[in-house]
């Protein structure tokens, strides 16, 4: 029995709108996922409760998984599936880089993901001063950047790395010129060394190399000068005039006997009066026992002391002493009998205080 034309023509309707209904699904889930994948990729996804930006660090060696933690543990997305979900579009989980990232409030995922997977970081403004030890210097830097204070002081005290910037464990302030350097946060400590190293060769430039040669001094005599001038005086003034007075000394051949070395040998920097047990110290320091430099600087110094040793004033003075008006100035002399005369009115003036 031949089919009749009517059943014909619902067989023809079905065999179009079926494969019609299978390219509209198509299209529907196509635009569904392009509406979603677009919303997550553009839609605002960083909510700082109302601040401008935060700070977010990521520590080296950080995977994807760390991170998503670290920014839960912030509240800094608002949906994390998205953020995740757009991630693996721009393939960024294996692209994960350590810094200090100034995150914007109000950013979406792509721009959140492309500033932390191109490695826009906030730079660190790293400095330093006033410092006397080595742990302190340790301490000081770790806590402007990622490296810890012990991996520092390991690298501070291996003289076998020293050597290739022409220092030793006992002159290393050498190294470090107190001044502001930007750095990333994720630097390492052989890296900061190496920046040090870069930042100390522009530092002695031609014009402060004539200079050193003057004074016939080396880069580290120099820099352990400065570093006695540093804690003598707070005075920029006065600074070359008693440079001057070590640089006579050193010339003659006399100790310099300089009260602040001995307080580094004890590291005692509670020491406000100097007594003759003072002064005995069995150490390299003792500038009272010992004629010369010490084996290092004992502070890392000003950039003004360092230039004054470089500028120093060429006069006949051989001593001086702190003033009896504890102004923080000095007095100089000439002549010990001179300077016998001043060392009496300051020790004077310190018994009247009852400074022991």
């Amino acid at each position: 029995m031949k089919p009749s034309r009517l059943g014909l023509l619902s067989q023809r309707r079905q065999s179009c709108i079926a494969p019609f209904t299978v390219t509209s699904i198509t299209l529907i889930l196509f635009f569904c996922f392009s509406a979603r994948f677009y919303f997550y990729l553009k839609s605002p996804n960083v909510d700082l409760k109302g601040k401008a930006f935060t700070i977010l660090y990521i520590p080296t060696s950080t995977d994807f998984a760390g991170l998503v933690k670290i920014l839960n543990h912030r509240s800094i997305l608002k949906n994390e599936k998205s953020f995740i979900f757009i991630s693996e579009r721009k393939h960024y989980q294996k692209r994960v880089k350590p810094g200090k990232y100034r995150i914007q409030n109000g950013i979406s995922n792509n721009e959140l993901i492309n500033q932390l997977r191109l490695g826009r970081q906030e730079p660190v403004l790293l400095s330093f001063q006033n410092i006397r030890t080595v742990r302190e210097l340790a301490g000081k830097l770790s806590h402007q950047v990622e490296a810890d204070s012990a991996s520092l002081m390991k690298l501070f005290k291996d003289g076998s790395y020293l050597k290739q910037f022409g220092i030793n464990p006992e002159n290393i302030f050498v190294l470090f010129i107190p001044n502001s350097y930007q750095v990333f946060w994720n630097i390492s400590a052989k890296q900061l060394l190496s920046k040090m190293s870069t930042e100390q060769q522009s530092f002695w430039d031609v014009k402060r190399r004539k200079l050193l040669d003057s004074a016939g001094l080396t880069i580290q005599q120099l820099v352990t000068l400065a570093s006695i001038v540093e804690k003598e005086t707070n005075k920029d003034p006065e600074k070359p005039d008693i440079a001057g007075v070590y640089i006579n000394r050193l010339h003659k051949g006399w100790p310099l006997q300089a009260d602040p070395t001995i307080i580094y040998a004890w590291q005692d920097y509670s020491i406000r009066r100097l007594t003759s047990k003072h002064l005995k110290i069995d150490s390299p320091y003792n500038t009272y026992l010992h004629t010369g430099l010490p084996p290092g600087p004992i502070c890392i110094p000003s950039i003004s002391s360092i230039d004054a040793v470089l500028h120093f004033r060429d006069h006949r003075y051989m001593y001086f002493c702190a003033r009896e008006d504890f102004s923080g100035y000095h007095n100089f002399a000439v002549t010990g009998a001179e300077h016998g005369r001043n060392a009496r009115k300051y020790q004077n003036a310190l018994d009247n205080l009852n400074i022991k």
